[in-house]
């Protein structure tokens, strides 16, 4: 085992094009640290539907320029074998550690396979990417990417020229052409031959953003805005400039690229303490809301004042002002939403007689729903513009929910006024999740375990009416690792999150709602419930 190890350290470390990752692995071999070498070649960082994401680092477990190569090599491979042998590949990247090294070395192995690549002129928003696939008429295309992951990790996230992420079974027929590439010295990488687009496709995606305003709408809401140490800040601004919004006031410490995200744990609006300071921003400045993206700006967090102080949006109460704004707006198609968001959109599409489509979690299945004209997921992703961005977009989502403020604001509503109109015609929905972030991934799998074992038959004092094992899928959605409890009044789905090792738990309660003045007793009601489901859960999961 021992003399294996080091046989495969050394086979990977003589291939490793990379003097960071060699000077790190040839430490390792030499201390013979053998748990540390373990961990690094015990399995190989898999891909999947979400791509690759992973801890930086040396070995086949880890994201380096190696495993890289390899991920372009099996894509290149993908896209001859399925009759794109002489197509474009369009590659963009963010601001992390080792993103524009990965984004150059797909170049060079697109390039090496007899394809043509293009690169984005510099870091920029995961949504530039996905409008250049479609607006260059790319059979595919790669952004360098981990999201809003810890600054430790990096990713590698593949669409098709459709301009939507990845589905199985091209996931399945990627990975197996990456397995089948023995030796990186067989994966020809030129050193020139790709092309590095100009600002002319930055022009062209920002144009596209004007479109989905309406062309009167008011735009007086001021904002606060942090780019969470990403790559949002230039487009954004562009963004609000070209629509003639007050410029936003930015939130200093976090407004430019920093790949160590010095001043947040996790680089996500959701996690505790991220929102921090644009809270005191927004004391300092009394804005009418707070815009946030994460890193890769396809993400859009939203905070509004209440009472004294500021409170972040959920991800479903953001989706259903967008939803009903559209809906005032007159917009026409399918409103489409993952099955763990709110079902209030539902409602509100049967309100106004527009198709309604669930699908399974991220945007690789919201992105293919037939007609879609909007969809979000309660992650703080919202597709408003899909022919241009046949995916999440947290510049053209900031627009429109500024679009939405300035209109209310011009009568003396807020968009809490807005939701509280909601809840009245539609029922208070109140949504929660219980999130349990782990070191050890065999908990998760013990946790759906014991469920699927022990399925509960109350939670909450509530009945549970269905459980569904979603792997086994439904009559309208394909399997997935899952499971759904329909109750009286409320809603559970738990399911492990397919890009951090995380348990995630999605909790809904549903309380009809007659006048305004029933609203505070609702609100506390559902409080009520939602806590007690996260305990009674907990308690069922193991966890």
């Amino acid at each position: 085992m021992h003399d294996d190890l080091i046989a495969r350290a050394q086979t990977w470390l003589a291939e490793d094009p990379d003097p960071d990752t060699r000077a790190e692995l040839s430490k390792l071999i030499e201390a013979g640290d053998l748990t540390e070498l373990a961990d690094r070649f015990s399995g190989t960082l898999q891909f999947g539907t979400a791509g690759l994401r992973g801890e930086l680092g040396a070995g086949p477990n880890r994201m380096n320029r190696s495993v890289v190569i390899r991920a372009a090599a099996g894509l290149a491979a993908h896209l001859k074998a399925t009759g794109h042998t002489d197509g474009l590949v369009v590659i963009g990247y963010d601001a992390r550690h080792k993103s524009a090294d990965f984004a150059r070395d797909t170049a060079a192995v697109m390039t090496g396979a007899g394809l043509k690549a293009a690169v984005l002129p510099r870091p920029l928003p995961t949504p530039v990417l996905a409008f250049a696939i479609r607006h260059l008429g790319a059979v595919a295309g790669v952004e360098v990417t981990a999201s809003h992951n810890p600054p430790r990790d990096n990713g590698y996230k593949v669409y098709l020229g459709d301009g939507s992420q990845i589905v199985p079974p091209a996931d399945a027929q990627i990975a197996a052409q990456i397995e089948a590439i023995t030796s990186l010295h067989d994966v020809p990488r030129p050193e020139t031959g790709w092309q590095t687009l100009d600002e002319a496709v930055l022009d062209a995606y920002l144009a596209r953003t004007d479109a989905v305003l309406a062309p009167t709408s008011p735009r007086t809401a001021r904002t606060v805005y942090t780019a969470m140490h990403g790559v949002g800040k230039a487009t954004l601004l562009a963004a609000f400039a070209r629509a003639g919004f007050p410029e936003p006031a930015l939130v200093a410490e976090q407004a430019d690229p920093d790949p160590d995200f010095p001043t947040v744990a996790f680089p996500n609006p959701e996690e505790p303490g991220a929102m921090d300071l644009a809270f005191a921003k927004a004391r300092e400045t009394s804005p009418d809301l707070i815009i946030a993206n994460d890193p890769d700006a396809d993400r859009c967090a939203v905070a509004v004042r209440q009472g004294a102080d500021w409170r972040m949006l959920r991800g479903d109460e953001v989706g259903a002002l967008l939803a009903a704004h559209l809906v005032a707006r007159g917009a026409q198609g399918t409103f489409a939403e993952s099955i763990v968001s709110s079902s209030l959109l539902g409602r509100i599409a049967e309100k106004a007689n527009l198709p309604y489509e669930e699908t399974l979690t991220g945007f690789k299945w919201i992105a293919r729903v037939d007609g879609l004209r909007y969809g979000y997921e309660e992650a703080l992703g919202y597709c408003v513009d899909p022919e241009g961005v046949r995916d999440k977009d947290g510049i053209t989502a900031a627009l429109l929910i500024t679009e939405l403020a300035s209109t209310l604001k011009e009568e003396n509503r807020t968009l809490l006024d807005l939701l509280d109109d909601l809840a009245v015609e539609h029922g208070l929905h109140a949504t929660d999740q219980l999130s349990v972030r782990v070191q050890d991934l065999t908990i998760i799998a013990r946790a759906m375990e014991r469920l699927r074992e022990n399925p509960p038959t109350t939670l909450a004092g509530l009945r549970v009416t269905q459980a569904e094992d979603l792997t086994r899928g439904t009559d309208k959605l394909p399997p997935t690792d899952g499971l759904r409890y329909t109750l009286e009044g409320a809603r559970v789905i738990v399911r492990p999150s397919g890009t951090e090792p995380k348990l995630k738990c999605y909790l809904e309660v549903v309380i009809p709602v007659k006048t305004h003045k029933d609203l505070p007793e609702a609100h506390a009601k559902a409080n009520e419930i939602l806590a007690a489901l996260k305990q009674d859960l907990s308690t069922a999961a193991g966890i």
